[in-house]
């Protein structure tokens, strides 16, 4: 074998080898801790053995979680620089300015799952059921309020959706973080409050709380037996926090498939379902088409919502 030969074969080796060892790196928007955190360090392991190479988690919490998304972008759109978002960054209305367009930018790789939220109530709160909560706010306007996690939260925005398709009007009361919200409610501050099941049950067992309807388009195995916001009266309602793996839409089409199969590859495997439960996830199965699909449906929606809430960009 030629000195020439034996050169380009070994260069072969050593780049293959290089492109076996490139870390693939995972931008959270969010603090160590966190729901998103969490779910992104029980799936980054799993996607280490698919892709046979290291995947390691940042947190970029900041510029209201729109800084992972920034850093992504501003890093080689090879594919080795992802981040894992909530429905936040389908939100673009909420923010005054953002160096990017979600739409043209972003490239959804696979969903993970989806988290509900559960209209709250306290028990003295005349209104046992969300028909009777519409009644009596049509019936006095702007007597009943509600606290949410914070102006242009995810539970603000849920709330607002439900207001907009009941065709009532509520006073918004934001609290900072939606266990203070809660807790307004289980005090009397504030008569409603979207929270998750998982961090409202325990008040619910303990008779402070009422729930009176998830706001997904299916049942909550934590909250059985609490009918849907549609099943409740307000048809067609969903308001779901989905979770998912985004890449640069500048990022090779080859990578981005690459990363979409291997993704729902390893959020199917046997143990991730019940690890994604226990953290008050349902597990989503889709990959590039569905989650796509779902994206280019979020944006409008939720530009719609706060437009007609007239919440001002943060």
């Amino acid at each position: 074998m030629s000195l020439k030969l034996l050169a380009a074969l070994a260069l072969s080796v050593a780049a293959q080898a290089a492109a076996q060892d490139r870390t693939v790196k995972i931008q959270v928007p969010f603090a160590p801790g966190g729901g998103t955190d969490i779910l992104t360090r029980i799936i980054a392991p799993k996607l280490a053995e698919r892709l046979a190479q290291p995947v390691i988690v940042e947190n970029r919490p900041g510029a209201g979680s729109m800084l992972a998304p920034e850093v992504m972008l501003k890093s080689p759109a090879d594919g080795y620089t992802l981040v894992v978002s909530n429905v936040t960054i389908a939100m673009p209305s909420m923010f005054k300015k953002l160096p990017f367009d979600v739409r043209k930018d972003i490239a959804p790789v696979s969903l993970i799952g989806f988290g509900q939220v559960a209209l709250c109530a306290h028990p003295s709160l005349p209104a046992k059921t969300v028909k009777d909560v519409v009644a009596l706010a049509r019936r006095k306007p702007g007597t009943l309020n509600y606290g949410s996690a914070g102006t242009g939260a995810f539970t603000h925005l849920a709330m607002a959706l439900f207001e907009s398709m009941a065709g009532i009007s509520m006073v918004h009361i934001p609290y900072k973080g939606s266990s203070q919200a809660v807790i307004g409610v289980t005090t009397g501050e504030v008569d409603l409050a979207f929270s998750s099941p998982a961090a409202a049950i325990g008040l619910v067992k303990q008779g402070r709380l009422r729930f009176l309807a998830v706001s997904g388009s299916n049942p909550s195995t934590l909250a059985p037996g609490v009918p849907t916001m549609s099943e409740a009266g307000v048809k067609g309602y969903e308001a779901t926090s989905w979770y998912g793996l985004l890449a640069p839409a500048a990022a090779p089409r080859a990578a981005i498939t690459k990363l979409s199969e291997e993704s729902v590859k390893a959020l199917t495997a046997p143990d991730m379902k019940e690890r994604l439960l226990a953290q008050a996830v349902d597990p989503a199965k889709g990959g590039i088409e569905e989650f796509t699909k779902l994206f280019a449906a979020e944006v409008p929606k939720w530009e719609k919502v706060i437009t007609a809430a007239k919440i001002p960009p943060q």
